[in-house]
Parts: C-alpha cells; structure tokens; sequence
C-alpha cells in the first residue's frame, strides 16, 4: 500500500510555528536577562596598583626625610645640631676646593651660661640660647650655616668672606650679643659671647678649621676676660 505523502505546510502553519517561537522568546526574556561573566579589566587593575604603591613610596621618602630632618637638628633651637653641621661643613669645604671659592668659620661661645644656669635655672639658660641664635639669624645671611656643637658652643660658617671682613664681623657679633639683656621671671640677664675665626680655602680640611677656629675662640675669651 503506498504512503501518502505528507502535505506541504500551509502558510497557516507557519505562522503559529513563528509564534510559538516568539512566544518563547519572550517568556525567556522576562526570566530576566542572562548573567554574562564580566572579564577582569587587568590594565586598569594593574595601573591602579602603580598608583598605590607610588603613593606609599612617596609618604615613606617623607617620613625618611623627616627623620633625617630631625637627626640633623637641634630640638631646643632649630639649627644644627653637630652631626648636621659637620655634615654640611665638610660639604662646603669640598665646594670650596674644588671651585677656589672662600669662606670662614667661626666658633663662638656663650659667656656665663653656667653662672645663669646655676642663678636662674635651665630655664633661664635655655632663653639665652633661644636669644643668641635668633641675633646670629638675623646677622648672618640665609645662605650662611649655624649649628650648634654642644651645650654652649655654637659654630656659623659664612661664605665669601675675606679674613678682614670675617673678623670684623666677629667683633660686631661679639658686640651684639654683649648688648643682649633678657628678663626673666622679673630678673634682667646679660650674656656675652667670645668668637674665634678660622678662614676656608682649598689649604684646609674640615676637621682642621673646627680646631683652629675653637682654639681661637679660646684665645678671644681669654682676652675678654682680661678686658
């Protein structure tokens, strides 16, 4: 018996085949939208990464810079302390050497500190201090160094300065500061200062103009007391 063949599909049957279609479709759509797997931006992560640790490199030179900062620096008043001056003043002299250029050293030291500090206190001391280093800020000029090396001894170095204008200088900062009266918890004090000069050039090393300059001063408050 021969098999009837199957009736080409009417253009009807087309139509519902599309809509059941479409009606699946749309029935998926309001499932809600599918999860697509986000892939990782690994460029904008890693510059993001640059960024922080450029950050924290930046506050760790900060913090180092402090710190060094500090080191170097007298906390009472501001300038100096030995090991930064000794830094910077064999600094200099290398400067000096290499380019023929002067300056001078001095090494000054303050009169009757421990008479004021045995009188008064540490308190009054300390105001002494505070006061000959803002006489020797305000006399020398920004680019000059001053540093304390210890207790009562102070050094400045100064650039540029013939050995006649170096000692007169000395001598006007002797009389500046010998002009100096503070009050204190009602009581005035007076100071003074004794200041010896030693002249930079390429003929001499750091170490060397530190000790010169501090036997000279020895020798001016000698002479001092004495007048």
């Amino acid at each position: 018996m021969k098999k009837t063949p199957k009736a080409a599909r009417s253009p009807t049957v087309k139509r519902k085949a599309s809509h059941r279609k479409a009606a699946s479709a749309a029935q998926l759509a309001a499932l809600g939208p599918k999860r697509q797997t986000a892939k990782p931006d690994l460029a904008a992560d890693t510059r993001a990464a640059v960024r922080r640790l450029k950050s924290r490199l930046a506050a760790a030179q900060a913090r180092i810079a402090d710190l060094e900062a500090s080191a170097d620096t007298d906390h009472l008043l501001g300038v100096l302390n030995r090991r930064g001056f000794e830094r910077e003043l064999h600094r200099s002299v290398a400067y000096i050497r290499r380019y023929h250029a002067s300056g001078a050293l001095f090494v000054l030291d303050v009169d009757r500190l421990k008479p004021i500090n045995d009188a008064f206190g540490h308190a009054a001391g300390d105001a002494v201090l505070k006061a000959v280093v803002g006489t020797l800020s305000r006399d020398v000029r920004s680019s000059d160094l001053i540093g304390r090396l210890g207790g009562d001894e102070f050094a400045v170095l100064l650039w540029n300065l013939s050995e006649t204008d170096a000692k007169a200088k000395a001598s006007m900062l002797e009389e500046t500061i010998d002009r100096l009266t503070l009050t204190f918890r009602g009581e005035a004090i007076a100071t003074g200062a004794s200041i010896g000069v030693a002249m930079l050039g390429p003929h001499i090393d750091a170490a060397s103009a530190l000790e010169q300059a501090d036997c000279e001063m020895y020798v001016r408050k000698a002479q001092r007391r004495c007048r």
